[in-house]
């Protein structure tokens, strides 16, 4: 269990809920004490989990043990948290066990092989839970880049967005941050998953200090996974394109299955089935 991680959790999600959030019927103990900030008190969240004042101010200063299942469900109804958020606290407070190995998967499944070779003329490839492509077909390297001539560790998702920034791609007009607030959500879940992966550790602090949406991404515990994100692409031959990124999970498995579209009789479309 991580003490501290899961404190900093419960407050910045605390903070993100209004009062006014609160379902109508629910009755907010009442404070005699100014509202200093817009979110609710420990106080309301003790109230709306129905846990003591004490033992839910415990928890956001570290001091507690270990909530049970049963705490942590009630605790996730009130702050009102995601199915990605529930999991992403179950694992800080020690409820689900870390992945057995140290560091996230390699093999790809046979299954997500063909998937991705039938994917024809869409652009895809798949990444572990580190965001490393590890396979690709050949519409994903005409659009993006030959990753058969990167190195294993070039090959990573956080590292090729860093390398081609403002040269390759960039977000569209009012998306700009969904790109780094996507990959630090995916990034968060794996640190819990893998805690002594210390290549993971040492992607988010490159990562992080290189994009300050990703740093402000990782300090509010951003765990609700965005699975589109619309970007501009400038292409050698194609030009301009403005297209969408999908990441879908492949349950099971650790890896997800990323692809490019555009929007149907678009000239994106059109350039991509170029490809």
């Amino acid at each position: 269990m991580s003490s501290q991680e899961l404190a900093d959790f419960l407050r910045r999600r605390r903070e993100d809920l209004r009062p006014e959030d609160v379902q109508a019927e629910t009755t907010l103990p009442r404070s005699r004490r100014a509202r200093r900030t817009p979110g609710l008190r420990r106080e309301e969240v003790a109230a709306l989990a129905q846990v003591s004042v004490s033992y839910y101010e415990r928890l956001e200063r570290a001091r507690a043990p270990r909530p049970s299942p049963q705490v942590l469900s009630a605790l996730a109804t009130a702050l009102q948290l995601t199915e990605a958020e529930r999991d992403h606290l179950a694992r800080l407070a020690g409820q689900v066990l870390p992945a057995g190995n140290d560091g996230a998967p390699e093999h790809v499944p046979e299954d997500a092989q063909q998937l991705l070779g039938r994917l024809d003329g869409i652009p895809a490839y798949i990444v572990n839970d580190r965001q490393d492509i590890v396979a690709w077909n050949a519409a994903a390297a005409a659009l993006i880049t030959d990753f058969s001539r990167l190195t294993p560790e070039e090959r990573n998702l956080t590292r090729i967005s860093t390398r081609f920034r403002d040269t390759l791609c960039t977000g569209a007009p009012g998306s700009e941050t969904d790109f780094s607030r996507q990959v630090a959500a995916q990034l968060r879940a794996a640190s819990v998953l893998y805690p002594t992966d210390n290549v993971l550790a040492e992607l988010i602090n490159e990562f992080a200090t290189h994009d300050p949406d990703f740093a402000s991404s990782w300090r509010n515990h951003a765990v609700r996974p965005i699975p589109g994100v619309r970007k501009n692409l400038h292409h050698p031959t194609l030009g301009e394109l403005e297209i969408d990124r999908h990441t879908l999970g492949l349950p099971g498995s650790g890896f997800s299955l990323v692809m490019y579209t555009a929007e149907a009789g678009s000239p994106s479309a059109a350039a991509l089935k170029s490809l």
